[in-house]
């Protein structure tokens, strides 16, 4: 039996936007986060938009509620929104994750809500894995889902080599698989959701 039905086809791939939040000079962040996102781009199901917070340099002071934000909240704001899924690259400071990180997360909430995010942490002996427990406390209120695995490097500084690569190639490309396979399932599920019914609070 035949049909006049048009059915349409979701883009192939997720707008992946892998977020920086080292600012510090000097940072190891840029060896992480090149790292991850080429593995993210290898993965084939993203597209890969790499959002640097030291270059991406959104204000410490909040324009009044109402006005007219600064051109660069404008300008982050869309990449954010166009993503569909998250990766954060965040070390560790005192037992948490940098202060310009938390000032981007507070910053937006509409272009967060109802998507998935990731984790590539790294550290000292911790790897990190303290900045993001406390990440997923703060998401959560953002209304996102956070994958249940993730990437963590302790001592960082020793798993990669002089060109940027991982030392366990195998063990590290393995768990980013598994990460970014389930931030692959979460993107596809709640992105088809969100088309059905626009997320709401």
């Amino acid at each position: 039996m035949s049909t006049d039905t048009q059915t349409t086809t979701a883009p192939s791939t997720f707008r992946l936007a892998v977020i920086v939040g080292s600012t510090r000079e000097g940072r190891f962040a840029p060896v992480v986060s090149t790292w991850f996102a080429a593995k993210a781009e290898q993965h084939g199901d993203f597209e890969v938009d790499i959002i640097d917070l030291a270059h991406d340099r959104l204000p410490d002071v909040w324009a009044p509620m109402g006005s007219e934000p600064a051109a660069v909240v404008t300008a982050v704001g869309a990449r954010l929104d166009a993503a569909d899924a998250f990766v954060v690259v965040t070390p560790e400071y005192n037992h948490s994750f940098p202060a310009g990180l938390k000032n981007m997360i507070d910053l937006f909430r509409g272009e967060w809500q109802g998507k998935p995010v990731g984790f590539v942490s790294y550290g000292g002996i911790s790897g990190g894995l303290r900045a993001v427990e406390q990440l997923r406390l703060v998401f959560a209120e953002q209304h996102m889902v956070t994958t249940r695995d993730g990437l963590a490097f302790p001592m960082a500084w020793e798993k990669f080599d002089a060109d940027g690569q991982p030392v366990d190639v195998a063990g590290t490309d393995a768990a980013a698989k598994v990460m970014l396979d389930q931030l692959a399932w979460w993107t596809d599920a709640s992105r088809s959701m969100r088309a059905r019914r626009p997320y709401g609070v």
